[in-house]
């Protein structure tokens, strides 16, 4: 007789299969966490870090604690205060609510819990390792709770081997710690790291707790909306249009007091600004948005930073003319109407006529006897007009082909296969003699096939990206020092990726010191950037090591070259020398792979014999 085959899980199989959803990384045990502080009530919540949270984090809050058979129920599955019925899901304003964050904790830590409530003369002290209770003893402490999560993923080495660096761990910790922050302004945050305190924010008004976080800079770029209606209250602050930058905008959209992402309504807010802003760049924004909870459904993702709302295309309309209105108003966007105050002074049409003369319409007078065609001979019949009247305006330059589908090059690169085998001197016609330049934009270089058009900024791109990618790796590029140092104001996640790739930065060429508090100098730069700035080169480098999530120094260095690459390269439309077009050709063909950018853009493409021919048949 055969067996049966299915069975329940033990509990702490089941907590750990949880904890795959739940707690993915250091940062999600502070996020967690700290969201249930909040919810506690706290004024006041400290958070510990040791090795970027690998060791151990803590979480000390002055809320409003819990009983004794509170605290133990509380590491128990689907144990909530949150929700009785079904029917409570739909009407939920608070963070937490599954009843699986903490037994998903405990699953995979070692975890203890000094807790008391105000009432009690006595607190509780539990410890939990692996989902079983070690100890449970009453203990004196101060109101409110204190997490200690020791030693993350201890009994599951798999998991563990996956977490990425101290640095990197502890950047995504810093990370969820702003999103708690931000929308909690009037309770006191604090962050340490290894002993040494990284931020402390003491409470304050909205725009206060966003300067606090990223920087006094950011403080005048902040437009301020406030808009409610019957379907959303929308309130916070977007960035002026001079704010915007292609990349590492600061972005929070917070629902209900809990950080959310959504694309959706961020293309409202970037439509909002129309032509004001250059295409493809964003600003930053941080708007609270207040939504009847009975809309929305926070119950579609185990981190609950995704939320669907029950009629987004027009909320979606409301965010839009929420931020135009504001945007308007403060004149940062063109506007066709006026202000309450300055209304122009219409002259209203006296209909009388002044002394009472009658308004009469305008008279027109014309020719009675007029004939178009007397006295005219057409050119064409013999006349006296010359031929060449005809052709007056005319301009006598040669017409020439409509290139313009190569302003975008295509996908496909048609390179022939003798260009593996061939080097750049033999694949392309002896001493280059007909090289030329077409619209500041491409090299045209006639080859054996047909006509190669070369993307001279792209090519560029590859050349200097080369040349950075082999500097990091001997580790030897020359700094040229500034004759005016610069100072920088930091967010405290630029400044803790600074400060986790400094070496990286020297071996750049950056020579950058912190005066402490978020605020650096930088006192040298890589030699040969003459005329750009060095502020905006370095923190181009540095949002683009902060969009690496890869932990492999060598994709970091990939990065660093890329985008050092990119804003050193010449500008389309830069005129080039013979000599210049020529140099950057072979430098190009000189690369182990001319046919793309380091990020998989089209260089170059040949347009054969055969296409050119095909354009003449007719």
């Amino acid at each position: 007789m055969m067996q049966d085959i299915i069975h329940l899980l033990p509990d702490s199989v089941a907590n750990q299969i949880a904890a795959g959803e739940v707690v993915q990384r250091p940062a999600s045990v502070v996020k967690e966490l700290m969201e249930n502080s909040v919810d506690a009530g706290a004024t006041n919540i400290k958070v510990v870090i040791a090795d970027g949270g690998r060791t151990l984090v803590q979480v000390i809050d002055d809320g409003k604690g819990m009983s004794e058979s509170d605290a133990r129920l509380s590491f128990e599955r689907h144990a909530t205060s949150k929700i009785g019925c079904a029917e409570d899901l739909f009407s939920l304003s608070t963070m937490g609510f599954r009843g699986e964050a903490l037994a998903s904790i405990a699953a995979v830590a070692e975890v203890e819990l000094v807790t008391r409530r105000a009432v009690d003369e006595l607190g509780t002290r539990i410890v939990v390792s692996g989902s079983q209770f070690e100890a449970q003893e009453p203990v004196a402490a101060p109101a409110g709770s204190n997490f200690k999560v020791k030693n993350l993923f201890y009994n599951i080495p798999a998991r563990r081997k996956f977490l990425k660096s101290t640095q990197t761990e502890l950047n995504n910790i810093v990370t969820e710690f702003e999103r708690v922050a931000l929308i909690n302004f009037g309770i006191e945050f604090s962050l340490s790291h290894n002993g040494s305190e990284m931020i402390c924010l003491p409470p304050s008004s909205f725009r206060q707790r966003i300067v606090n976080l990223f920087g006094k800079k950011i403080n005048s770029q902040l437009i301020e909306v406030g808009v409610s209606s019957s379907l959303i209250n929308v309130k916070g602050f977007v960035g002026a249009p001079e704010s915007a930058r292609k990349k590492g905008a600061l972005q929070f959209f917070f629902i209900n007091g809990r950080y959310m992402r959504h694309p959706y309504f961020a293309k409202a807010v970037i439509e909002a600004y129309g032509d004001v802003i250059p295409q493809g760049e964003q600003v930053p924004f941080f708007l609270s948005l207040e939504v009847d909870p009975s809309r929305i459904d926070v119950n579609i993702h185990p981190t609950k930073t995704e939320i669907k709302f029950e009629d987004e295309s027009s909320l979606w309309k409301i965010i839009c003319a929420s931020v135009r209105e504001s945007l308007g108003r403060f004149n940062a966007t063109p506007s066709l109407g006026f202000d309450d105050d300055e209304i122009p002074d219409i002259p209203v049409m006296d209909m009388s006529g002044g002394q009472g003369a009658p308004v009469s319409a305008p008279k027109i007078s014309y020719k009675t006897d007029y004939n178009p065609f007397k006295n005219r001979t057409p050119a064409y019949c013999g006349g006296d007009t010359s031929w060449e009247t005809l052709y007056e305006g005319v301009s006598d330059k040669r017409p020439t082909l409509d290139l313009s589908p190569f302003e975008d090059l295509p996908e496909q690169v048609v390179v022939p296969s003798s260009m593996s085998t061939e080097s750049g001197e033999d694949f392309l016609l002896e001493e280059y003699l007909p090289m030329s330049q077409y619209k500041g934009q491409y090299i045209l270089v006639p080859v054996k096939s047909g006509l190669m058009w070369i993307h001279q900024r792209r090519a560029h791109i590859r050349v200097l990206y080369e040349k950075y990618r082999k500097q990091l790796q001997e580790r030897n590029a020359p700094v040229q020092g500034v004759l005016f140092p610069e100072r920088v104001e930091l967010t405290l996640s630029e400044s803790t990726m600074l400060d986790s790739i400094s070496e990286d930065i020297l071996s750049l060429g950056f020579d950058v010191s912190s005066l402490g508090g978020g605020t650096y100098v930088i006192q040298g730069v890589p030699s040969g950037l003459d005329g750009l700035s060095p502020v905006k080169l370095l923190m181009e480098v540095l949002h683009a090591a902060m969009e690496q999530t890869a932990d492999a120094k060598e994709r970091l260095y990939d990065k660093l070259a890329n985008a050092m690459a990119k804003e050193v390269a010449i500008v389309a439309g830069q005129v080039l020398s013979f000599d210049e077009m020529k140099s950057l050709v072979d430098e190009l063909f000189r690369t182990p792979l001319p046919s793309r950018t380091p990020d998989g853009r089209v260089i170059l493409y040949i347009m054969s014999d055969n296409e050119i021919e095909r354009l003449f048949i007719k």
